[in-house]
């Protein structure tokens, strides 16, 4: 079955790109605040052409009232008619006035009603007062003080007022905001272009990076320069060179594999087609059995060394290491591995034993301690003659446990002991079949739990000891109980912001 080729239509999330993300967060908020800035412009476009044209209409009534007189307490009202012709004069606006006393019109237009003589208790005589009004459904803008010598009661007051309509008002509004939008349609094109090349620019080192990357040649792992990268692209970069450090020490470790496997595979794979072939020439039954038991050894010998080398491959390339590791208990997993390795033991003529003191809890992945304890105790094993002794033992303190596997073998030197951890070093290749990668496996296993392993001759001039360090593991501490009267509780923790 073929492998389903990759859709050439890009989903929603590809197709966003980070120059499109940033321009419409950039233009998104001048979209929604254009039409909010054309409100604001128009109501303070009103407010500016109020102002004159208000002016303009407070004169008019301060100059009619100043002709209204009060004789005996009786209004009377000095009108010219050229004053009256100049109030209708204007040739764009309806003006009307009047002037009226206890609700009875003294001057002025009868189709401009009079309003109700509610004066309000803040009103007072000579102040100039604006107000809007509906009249006909027109608007109109209203102007209007009150007469009085201050013996006139307030309901008696004389009432003043001129009302204009508001069609310059709206024209002069109209022209401000013209004047204000109009050029906005020429600077906002403008300034998106200002904003699309200035994203181009400041985009440009992304640009620079993608083709650095790209130019890369396929087997290049080495770290990218940051001295030209901008700060902010620093810890992207950074973080994407410690991929590449992984990524290196992976390879690296793939390429090691490949090469001790190749190395350490042809020697036994050269020695089972030598005896395939001495067998397939033997006539003699016996020869025959006997060569077939040499190449039911090779296979066993190469069997054992590709699962150590996929060990320490996957040792190597931290598969296993990755996944979390759990609280347990040393001596119990290294006496289960012991007993795993009694039979084989009593089979080589060797005293297997096992010891345990103190707490052995620890934090670890399960796997691979017991593939490190297997590595000790069978490198114990080989090294051993029969009728000798292999001891594993843990032993635990407050701060550390110690795993040993001591035997007294054949021994080593203090210069060989800090060679043997390296792959494929042995001490006596004459003597003892081995891939030479137990403890290579150990030290990798022991790296992984933040310790090393150490291999030093026994005090008694005979064999060995293999020690690994790890921490004490302890349960953590249980949080306090809760008080059973929650005001108890508060008057133990201050208060928030204090």
């Amino acid at each position: 079955m073929n492998d389903p080729k990759p859709s050439s239509q890009a989903t929603p999330e590809s197709e966003r790109s980070l120059f499109g993300e940033i321009l419409d967060w950039m233009l998104a908020p001048l979209l929604f605040v254009w039409p909010l800035s054309i409100a604001f412009t128009h109501y303070f476009a009103n407010n500016v052409a109020n102002y004159p044209y208000d002016q303009s209409l407070r004169e008019q009534v301060s100059a009619i009232a100043r002709q209204v007189k009060l004789v005996g307490s009786k209004p009377v009202l000095s009108l010219p008619n050229s004053a009256r012709a100049l109030l209708r004069a204007d040739e764009i606006d309806s003006v009307y006035f009047h002037v009226a006393s206890n609700g009875r019109l003294l001057a002025g237009d009868q189709e401009f009603p009079l309003p109700k003589m509610d004066f309000g208790e803040n009103a007072q005589a000579g102040e100039i007062y604006m107000r809007d009004l509906e009249q006909n459904g027109q608007s109109l803008r209203v102007a209007y003080t009150f007469v009085s010598d201050g013996s006139l009661p307030r309901e008696r007051w004389v009432l003043v007022e001129v009302a204009e309509t508001t069609e310059k008002r709206t024209q002069l509004a109209s022209k401000i905001v013209a004047s204000v939008i109009l050029p906005q349609f020429v600077i906002l094109p403008l300034a998106v272009m200002l904003v699309w090349f200035g994203l181009s620019r400041g985009l440009r080192p992304l640009t620079r990076l993608r083709k650095t990357i790209e130019a890369r040649e396929p087997a290049d792992l080495s770290p990218i320069a940051t001295r030209r990268v901008p700060e902010e692209l620093e810890p992207l970069v950074e973080a994407f060179n410690e991929m590449l450090e992984r990524m290196k020490k992976n390879v690296g470790a793939q390429q090691r594999f490949v090469a001790d496997a190749a190395h350490q595979m042809r020697t036994p794979l050269t020695g089972l087609k030598t005896q395939a072939q001495f067998a397939m020439r033997e006539t003699d039954p016996e020869a025959l059995r006997h060569a077939m038991r040499q190449i039911a050894t090779g296979v066993d010998r190469a069997t054992r060394m590709v699962n150590q080398l996929l060990t320490l491959a996957r040792t190597e390339g931290n598969t296993i290491a990755q996944q979390s590791h759990e609280p347990l208990d040393l001596s119990i997993l290294l006496r289960e591995v012991v007993e795993d390795w009694v039979m084989q033991a009593i089979h080589n003529g060797i005293d297997l034993g096992f010891e345990t003191t103190g707490p052995s809890m620890v934090f670890g992945h399960p796997v691979l301690l017991r593939e490190l304890a297997k590595n000790l105790i069978d490198n114990a094993l080989r090294y051993t003659p029969r009728g000798g002794k292999v001891t594993c033992r843990v032993t635990g303190g407050p701060s550390v446990c110690v795993l040993e596997v001591e035997d007294d073998g054949v021994g080593i030197s203090l210069e060989q002991a800090e060679m043997v951890f390296e792959r494929f070093y042995r001490v006596d290749d004459a003597n003892t079949e081995g891939s030479g990668l137990g403890l290579a496996i150990v030290q990798e296993i022991a790296a992984q739990h933040a310790s090393t392993a150490t291999l030093r001759p026994n005090s008694s001039g005979h064999g060995v000891t293999a020690r690994v360090v790890l921490p004490t593991w302890y349960p953590p501490l249980p949080p306090p109980p809760l008080p059973d009267d929650f005001s108890e509780l508060y008057r133990q923790s201050p208060p928030i912001g204090t």
